[in-house]
């Protein structure tokens, strides 16, 4: 049986870049399910990536799902992207709503699965938000301003709004705790 420092430095060799990095993902004790409404998201005229919206969550816990819903138009080299970047593309015909409500429920019956963050701007997604927190998930939105819906906003648990790359403040996200600030209002 090896010893913890064998099995630290195992998985150290096999890809992680530091023992101080393994220790702060152990740590991080909350398990997110993260879906992403492609079509309303990754826009060439938003310049968002996906290791912004990775980064944005990593302080709030460990991604276990991540899942692009895209629909019949999306680029190949999108898909490839997606995919190359850890998550699992679904690719559905027509309208991409539906298939993400149902990834989110699916989600949101999972034990293993403590916050839901989905990243939309469609105010048409409130409902699954209102069904998780009633199901004791913690509830995440990521968006992006123009046409972020303030219910969705002030529906979730966590809002992180996210700025374009090359913006005024480059990759800044902003990170704003809803529970929070009503406590403190």
């Amino acid at each position: 049986m090896p010893s913890n420092w064998e099995r630290i430095m195992a998985i150290t060799k096999e890809g992680m870049r530091s023992i101080a990095m393994m220790k702060r993902k152990m740590r991080r004790g909350k398990k997110i399910a993260l879906l992403i409404d492609g079509p309303n998201i990754l826009r060439k005229e938003f310049n968002i990536h996906l290791e912004d919206i990775v980064e944005a969550l990593e302080q709030l816990g460990n991604i276990r799902v991540a899942k692009v819903i895209l629909n019949q138009y999306a680029p190949q080299g999108l898909i490839e992207a997606v995919a190359n970047q850890g998550f699992e593309p679904i690719i559905v015909p027509g309208e991409t709503g539906v298939k993400l409500a149902v990834e989110a429920m699916r989600e949101i019956y999972n034990p293993n699965i403590d916050i839901i963050a989905l990243a939309t701007r469609n105010a048409e997604f409130l409902p699954i938000i209102l069904k998780a927190k009633e199901k004791g998930k913690e509830t995440v939105i990521i968006g992006i301003e123009p046409g972020f819906s303030a219910a969705l906003k002030h529906g979730a648990d966590y809002v992180i709004v996210l700025t374009p790359r090359g913006g005024e403040s480059g990759e800044r996200k902003d990170i704003q705790n809803f529970k929070e600030r009503r406590k403190r209002g």
